[in-house]
């Protein structure tokens, strides 16, 4: 898959209303979820950063992936640009692309990203804070899978 992903209507750049994209890191695991979004953060500069929530773990804090928190999630950073959506393993993708089919769920423009984890959502996250388009965000989180580390 390419930095376009998966994702539902919208366009690629900034929508009425204005706003920047926002993120949606998704892990089998709450603690996870929340330590990439904080490295994310603090990785990014600081400042005035693109909103970026964690969607982790089950309901009832256990293991899992769970369709009402990544809905919650892509609801609470939705700033009408699009939703940038990073998950961590095949289960995770599974229940965001049944987000995305039920066409409700998910606020519109929201998109799956085929990225790395950790590299992927710190390179969304810089690209949406310096106002990069949904386009712009998915490509740069994609464009982690070619960073070396030898």
């Amino acid at each position: 898959m390419s930095g376009e992903g998966i994702g539902r209507g919208g366009t690629s750049g900034e929508r009425a209303g204005g706003g920047r994209v926002g993120i949606v890191l998704v892990s089998h695991s709450a603690a996870v979820a929340d330590a990439v979004a904080a490295l994310a953060r603090g990785l990014a500069g600081g400042g005035d950063l693109a909103p970026v929530a964690a969607a982790g773990g089950a309901p009832g804090g256990g293991l899992g992936t769970s369709a009402d928190l990544i809905a919650s999630a892509a609801k609470d950073v939705d700033g009408g640009a699009g939703v940038a959506i990073l998950v961590d393993l095949g289960s995770a993708v599974l229940t965001v692309k049944a987000l995305l089919a039920e066409g409700d769920e998910l606020p519109e423009g929201a998109r799956l990203v085929d990225a790395p984890f950790v590299e992927g959502a710190v390179a969304a996250l810089v690209t949406a804070s310096a106002g990069g388009d949904l386009d712009a965000v998915a490509a740069a989180a994609s464009e982690a899978y070619a960073y070396r580390k030898e």
